[in-house]
């Protein structure tokens, strides 16, 4: 089969063209954590401020990319796998024409960092949304802790499937000990100098 594919991307505008346009530099910022740790709500916020700020950006939220694209993945580990490798796949497609990604996934496993972080290469920032499970099911935002203590949700990360904690990450933000606006303030400075274009 690959012998009958035949890739269009150098026909292409480059990327730099598209950077050029848009005034910024594409790059993929991948939170992980455990659910309920302020993955998604860190991502909004940030997005909103860039916005004020004329910048270009999208959010591919773990939920909402399995109610579409990867609606047909289970939790088990080889579909979690798969998982990342669409999101990253999508993840690099955004990237490339200069767009700033905020990615919103657990990603429980250092291999599945690994394997997004393979994909994405330069364009991959990890950051590390930080709170214990405990926080977490005290914070229970959609429900799934009181569903996972009744048995009702399989392969739950924290409970019956584990999560390994980041040992690379480019920043780490503890939602526990900080507030929203800290880690948004955060996470902006940490990139701020990565998606700025050349001649700035």
């Amino acid at each position: 089969m690959s012998s009958n594919i035949h890739t269009e991307f150098h026909r292409f505008l480059s990327r730099n063209d598209k950077e050029s346009i848009l005034q910024q530099r594409g790059i993929v910022v991948w939170l992980c954590g455990l659910s309920g740790s302020g993955k998604s709500t860190i991502a909004n916020a940030a997005e909103r401020v860039l916005f004020q700020q004329g910048r270009f950006s999208t959010i591919l939220d773990g939920d909402n990319i399995r109610a579409g694209l990867n609606a047909n993945l289970s939790f088990s580990d080889d579909d979690r796998l798969e998982n990342i490798r669409r999101i990253a796949e999508v993840a690099k497609l955004f990237a490339q024409q200069g767009i700033i990604v905020f990615v919103s996934a657990i990603t429980p496993r250092g291999e599945l960092r690994d394997v997004a972080r393979g994909i994405l290469g330069d364009d991959f920032f990890e950051v590390y949304v930080k709170a214990s499970f405990a926080a977490c099911e005290q914070r229970d935002v959609k429900g799934l802790y009181a569903k996972a203590a009744r048995g009702e949700v399989a392969n739950f990360t924290g409970k019956d499937s584990s999560f390994e904690e980041p040992q690379q990450s480019d920043l780490v933000l503890d939602t526990e000990n900080d507030a929203l606006e800290e880690s948004v303030d955060q996470l902006l400075m940490a990139i701020g100098g990565k998606i700025r274009p050349q001649e700035e």
